[in-house]
């Protein structure tokens, strides 16, 4: 309850609160707030430092005047929140608050030390934790995306999911709606991390494809229900995003898109995520930033989805695995060779139709697949096969 109600008093950009209750935890930050502890709260700020590049100098330096003011900001809530009756109403619509040491709470989301929130909210029956594994990518791009870009992010986005990947974005216009919908369309996991409240779906016009995700994976949020997306909010929660994956995908990004903060989250936490970047034609105003993190050393450059699986944690440097996957090959019966070879590399195929294909009994090329997924050359997903 002290976590739910830090989620209402503070914002998440508020590092004065991130500060107070790291310090000396949450319940003892609502004692601080009651007894009106100036003091307590410049402690925190003397061991954990506020770091707001947009103020003024002087009020950066002076601690006592940050404390101040965010005691003044929680007081000023404080009489105008019930968390309680927040809990329950989020309840009685189907949604959850999850805490740091629940099961289902992302241990990602740790990497972001002081600034990571204070509770999630979720809806939906996919558990986060599980979702938000060594193998989620977040896909993000702008609102104003092209064809091109959408083209790429559903395309990319659906052979990753169709692998067992887990799709994170925004569930915003544009890049972030294109990955969902190809995650959704291949029947892998998808998360939307919204900024607003999971009572209030936004953008409206994408209302469909959020409940779609709802209904199948997880919406998650830290803003409380009843909560409006600001501007702020947006890029506070592309934090939450780069945090919950081990690969962040910039699809399509102008000189000054909000998706390059989602990039510079990545590589401020600890350990560090690692940033891809598709690149545009050279003449798209919507591709400039990504040729920008690419040209600066931030971000490496991607064409298709084998590429971004490569960079996974678990995944050998592209030189090693071609090597080692040859040898392998070379030692396989010729038959089961013949069917790997009729496994198309980028997309799945139906099992009757690759027995059509290699012209052998199903049950041939079943047992054929069997000792190929037990190599790791295949995965069968229900009645259809495709490479690893």
């Amino acid at each position: 309850m002290a976590r739910i109600t830090w989620s209402l008093l503070a914002e998440p950009s508020d590092d004065v609160a991130h500060s107070t209750c790291t310090v000396h935890g949450v319940r003892e930050g609502l004692e601080i707030l009651a007894r009106g502890d100036l003091d307590a709260v410049e402690h925190a700020l003397r061991i954990l430092p506020v770091h707001d590049p947009t103020a003024p100098r002087a009020q950066r330096m002076d601690r006592r005047a940050a404390a101040a003011a965010g005691l003044s900001r929680w007081k000023e809530r404080e009489g105008r929140i019930d968390a309680r009756s927040v809990l329950d109403r989020a309840a009685g619509q189907g949604m959850r608050v999850i805490v740091p040491g629940d099961a289902q709470w992302p241990a990602g989301l740790d990497d972001l030390g002081p600034a990571a929130p204070f509770c999630l909210w979720a809806h939906g029956p996919g558990d986060p934790a599980r979702l938000a594994d060594e193998r989620a990518i977040a896909m993000v791009g702008s609102r104003a995306s092209t064809p091109y870009g959408e083209d790429c992010a559903s395309s990319m986005a659906a052979q990753l999911a169709a692998e067992g990947s887990t799709v994170l974005s925004g569930g915003a216009y544009g890049i972030d709606a294109a990955a969902h919908r190809g995650a959704l369309a291949a029947g892998g996991p998808t998360i939307a991390v919204l900024a607003g409240g999971l009572d209030r779906l936004y953008p409206r016009g994408n209302d469909q494809l959020l409940r779609a995700i709802r209904e199948r994976h997880v919406l998650l949020s830290e803003a409380p229900p009843g909560t409006a997306p600001t501007r702020w909010r947006f890029l506070a929660r592309n934090r939450l995003i780069a945090a919950l994956a081990r690969i962040v995908v910039v699809v399509e990004a102008a000189w000054r898109s909000g998706a390059l903060s989602t990039a510079r989250h990545a590589g401020t936490i600890t350990p560090p995520r690692t940033v891809a970047a598709v690149p545009g034609p050279i003449t798209s105003a919507a591709s400039a930033g990504c040729h920008r993190l690419v040209r600066d050393g931030q971000a490496v450059l991607v064409t298709e989805a084998q590429e971004i699986r490569e960079l996974l944690p678990h995944s050998a440097p592209a030189g090693d695995s071609s090597f080692a996957q040859q040898d392998e090959l070379d030692l396989l019966d010729p038959a089961d060779r013949h069917v790997l070879d009729a496994v198309p590399p980028r997309s799945r195929i139906t099992i009757d139709r690759l027995a059509s294909e290699v012209g052998r009994r199903e049950s041939e090329v079943m047992a054929a697949l069997g000792r190929l997924d037990a190599l790791g050359h295949v995965r069968i997903t229900g009645e259809k096969v495709g490479r690893r």
